[in-house]
């Protein structure tokens, strides 16, 4: 999550898991209660704090199992974390740009949302080589991203100031398309893993939309899968079974959804504002979480695979 507007920005934080016995929580015209119980265990801290700025975000893993993150030690940086979750630099982006949200595609390229730039980058791994995928002058800011099983990416577009969002498909070809204007401040976004769905939640109004996903990347049908009372949020992935994991911005938690809507459990981190998750690790179960108020990741086992 990015507030342009904004000095703040928000953290992708990883913590070690501990065990989370939460009760089922009870919904009531889709508002979100969650109720833990005495013996919550946290998740695990895998680099120190500060590693990253405060604008730590992206995470996406690649398919040798690296995982790459915005802003590693200064703005406008990706770093890489290699299997045994050792950082260092892996690229710098061009002059101004900064990165969010980070993807990899079917064919390994990544794409990186340049939120100062509007612009959606695409990065050759075998190189390092930079490029503009697309540019839209009239995205706010393109935020967090997703990717369906045509490599079309669809892009979250908050503005901060105002309150409100869009949301943009962005074609194999680069060509950006507005699929809704006048929304409230789009932030997390991911597609199911039959892609079927889209969704796509509100950080500042706390509510989570799914959309029904055509096989042509158009969306129909939209409607409320949940809506929290408090806190806000960032980033979210699904696992192989549909259920999203939606980073708890301000509470400190993964919030696991199933897809009616329903929370399964949270996991507790260490720091209070995970910016973005994502999986990686040997089975594809270990959920990574950015963290903003740490500068550093945290990381939990999941009981299902990731999607990607």
């Amino acid at each position: 999550m990015r507030h342009f507007s904004i000095t703040s920005l928000f953290v992708l934080s990883i913590a070690g898991l501990q065990l989370i016995s939460c009760k089922p929580k009870e919904t009531t015209d889709t508002q979100a209660t969650t109720t833990e119980t005495p013996d919550t265990l946290r998740a695990t801290t895998i680099v120190p704090e500060g590693t990253f700025t405060s604008g730590v975000e992206g995470p996406a893993v690649d398919s040798a199992g690296n995982l790459y993150v915005v802003n590693f030690g200064k703005e406008g940086t990706v770093g890489v974390l290699n299997i045994k979750e050792i950082p260092s630099l892996f690229l710098t982006l061009p002059e101004g740009s900064v990165g969010n949200g980070i993807r990899f595609d079917s064919h390994g390229n990544m794409f990186i949302a340049d939120y100062p730039k509007h612009n959606i980058l695409k990065v050759d791994m075998a190189t390092r080589k930079i490029s503009v995928y697309a540019y839209e002058s009239k995205m706010n800011q393109p935020n967090d991203v997703a990717i369906d099983d045509q490599d079309r990416l669809y892009a979250s577009d908050p503005n901060w100031k105002e309150g409100t969002g869009k949301l943009w498909r962005i074609d194999t070809n680069g060509k950006v398309m507005l699929l809704e204007d006048s929304m409230g401040t789009t932030n997390g976004i991911e597609v199911s893993p039959d892609n079927k769905r889209l969704y796509v939640n509100e950080s500042v109004q706390r509510t989570v939309w799914v959309y029904d996903l055509s096989g042509d990347g158009n969306l129909s049908n939209k409607r409320t899968l949940l809506t929290f009372p408090d806190f806000g949020m960032d980033g979210m992935r699904c696992d192989k079974d549909g259920n999203l994991y939606i980073a708890r911005h301000g509470k400190g938690t993964v919030a696991v959804v199933n897809p009616d809507g329903k929370i399964l459990h949270e996991v507790y981190l260490n720091g209070k504002n995970p910016s973005n998750v994502t999986f990686g690790g040997p089975n594809n179960k270990t959920v990574y979480v950015t963290v903003q108020d740490k500068g550093n990741l945290e990381k939990f086992e999941a009981d299902v695979a990731g999607r990607e």
